[in-house]
């Protein structure tokens, strides 16, 4: 059995220090350190946050050790029954997956900075925490004695977030036999009974809609700051959700924001964490994970995570909405759509997916998921005549893959939506998943057949909307951001990275679209700076064409009885007119 300590001296310093113990029984033993975390599909190398490393036998004597990559290493064990490695890790990054040390918390995600024997993952483990006895320790962890806890292997303890603070405020209530905890820590005046509400409505909505819960706990896990962050990674019985600021908690947009969130990472406790890709299966800490299915893991928890808020009643029609609107906004503004398919953006997560890359390459897996999850979800419903739906398959693949402990592949979640719907869907796989069809056609056709129309009219600002460019404009600089594949800005040479520096001869003050929208539909000549050299640029704006735009859905004010049924079927509200 491996067992960490984890404690530290001077928390100013954010060094933690991490003692790792397991018996070894050969010459040799490799160690390493997870090179990703589950839940961000990019390398992280958290070894660079590692300072001091020793390692030591059973008898405190020093053993020899090499470092054969970036994240793992080789020790000598010849005649040893133990080892004992003490080492220290940099904990100053504060979201929802990273480690974090002040003199208010010890915050820490295992994955960041436990070690492993490559041979032992599925080996049982010990994990104190030492720490102010005045602390409370949030972890989804089994307790075994005073801040010790025991994981089942490496994987449940990578898995197992926590937070050690005094600060801690708690509250928990149980729904269906499941103990459901809300903690806080930072600077916020939650206010409980609006949360356990709620909280309560929505689980018990996705409990539902899956068909029963994986655990007998969970652990929502918040952690806020003054500042703007919005954040949140899944685990198997908790989630961390970094939000801010503090002061705008309980106010009505972070609210929501706090309330979206927190469904999607609960809907990642069956997909993902149990019903996971065979890709994943089981994850592979020490490179890349590819997968073309992250709109599947991704995708579909994205809708069911607002969804889910609308179908139990915590969010009302227009919260939805404006959430659906958000995700319609992204796709039809990203002219990626046209150059790489959902399927092909999830394998390349692992090369650019949180940045935004090069210009008009890649979509989402979470925004062109949740679309694709919308459309297949009233597919099978029309097909099924509102007997069935998308959760009907999650709940097949929740008993065939996820409670087997299983992975799935892309041909298994086909022939499970192909068995609800009862229709053949190849057209579906082959044009929205791995394809690059356009979207629209059959958005609007799915939208209409539950009383919903797909509004479109151009961007509020006009350089988004007649020019096709964005940017940022601050006190220092007005930047080009993006450029609308196709657009007038295009064709005249401007390019991403160039700075706007006056228009028709008047230097900018933090005001570009006010000179846009005062000469109007005059020419215009912008000077700018590219790349240390001044350029001018001639634009006519033509109100005829319009590139970035604001896509809306909203109520057909002629929908039919049928359409009216299909909509309650689909939502479980009524279809109202306002």
């Amino acid at each position: 059995m491996a067992h960490y300590t984890l404690s530290y001296g001077n928390a100013t310093t954010q060094y933690v220090d991490i003692t790792f113990v397991t018996d070894v029984s050969t010459p040799t033993t490799e160690i390493a350190l997870p090179t990703w975390r589950p839940g961000r599909y990019e390398l992280g190398n958290f070894a660079k946050n590692i300072q001091q490393f020793a390692c030591y036998n059973e008898r405190n004597e020093p053993l020899v050790f090499e470092k054969t990559s970036n994240s793992k290493w080789v020790i000598n064990t010849q005649n040893c029954t133990q080892l004992v490695i003490k080492y220290n890790y940099y904990a100053a990054e504060l979201n929802a997956g990273a480690t974090f040390l002040n003199t208010e918390q010890l915050y820490v995600n295992p994955v960041n900075c436990c070690l492993y024997a490559t041979t032992q993952l599925n080996d049982a483990c010990l994990l104190t925490i030492n720490v102010p006895a005045n602390y409370a320790i949030a972890i989804g962890l089994a307790k075994v004695e005073t801040n010790t806890y025991q994981a089942t292997n490496f994987h449940t303890l990578a898995d197992s977030p926590f937070i050690a603070s005094a600060t801690l405020q708690r509250k928990l209530f149980v729904l269906d036999g499941v103990e459901i905890n809300l903690w806080f820590q930072g600077i916020c005046k939650p206010d409980f009974s609006k949360l356990i509400n709620d909280f309560f409505i929505f689980i018990n909505e996705s409990f539902v809609t899956m068909g029963g819960f994986t655990g007998n706990e969970y652990h929502f896990l918040f952690q806020i700051t003054p500042y703007f962050i919005h954040h949140g990674v899944e685990h198997f019985n908790s989630t961390v959700i970094a939000l801010g600021p503090g002061y705008d908690l309980m106010r009505k947009a972070n609210y929501n924001n706090l309330l979206g969130i927190s469904c999607h990472e609960l809907f990642h406790s069956w997909n993902v964490k149990l019903i996971r890709p065979a890709d994943m299966h089981p994850y592979n800490y020490g490179g890349e994970n590819y997968t073309k299915l992250g709109y599947i893991t991704e995708g579909i928890t994205t809708y069911y995570g607002d969804f889910l808020l609308f179908r139990s009643g915590v969010f009302n029609e227009d919260d939805y909405f404006e959430t659906f609107n958000t995700q319609l906004d992204k796709h039809f503004n990203n002219p990626a759509r046209h150059n790489m398919s959902v399927g092909a953006s999830s394998w390349d997560t692992w090369l650019d997916g949180y940045v935004p890359g090069v210009p008009n390459r890649k979509v989402s897996i979470y925004t062109e998921g949740c679309l694709c999850a919308f459309m297949l979800d009233v597919i099978i419903r029309q097909h099924t005549h509102n007997t069935k739906g998308l959760e009907h398959v999650m709940q097949l693949m929740f008993t065939q893959y996820g409670q087997q402990n299983i992975g799935y592949t892309e041909a298994g979640y086909k022939a499970l939506c192909e068995q609800v719907a009862g229709t053949n869907l190849d057209y579906f796989f082959a044009n929205y998943y791995n394809g690059t069809t356009n979207y629209q056609p059959l958005l609007t056709e799915c939208l209409t057949h539950v009383g919903l129309l797909l509004n479109e009219q151009p961007w509020d600002l006009q350089a988004d909307a007649y020019y096709g460019f964005r940017y940022i404009d601050d006190s220092t600089k007005c930047s080009v951001k993006t450029i609308y594949q196709g657009s007038i800005a295009q064709e005249q040479g401007i390019t991403v990275g160039d700075n706007i520096l006056a228009v028709n001869g008047i230097k900018l003050e933090n005001n570009l679209e006010q000179w846009l929208r005062y000469f109007n539909n005059e020419p215009i000549t912008l000077t700018l700076s590219s790349n240390g050299t001044l350029k001018t640029i001639e634009l006519q704006k033509n109100t005829n064409i319009t590139y970035y735009k604001h896509y809306t859905i909203s109520k057909l004010p002629y929908a039919s009885t049928e359409q009216k049924l299909n909509y309650k079927a689909w939502c479980k509200c009524d279809f109202m007119l306002v």
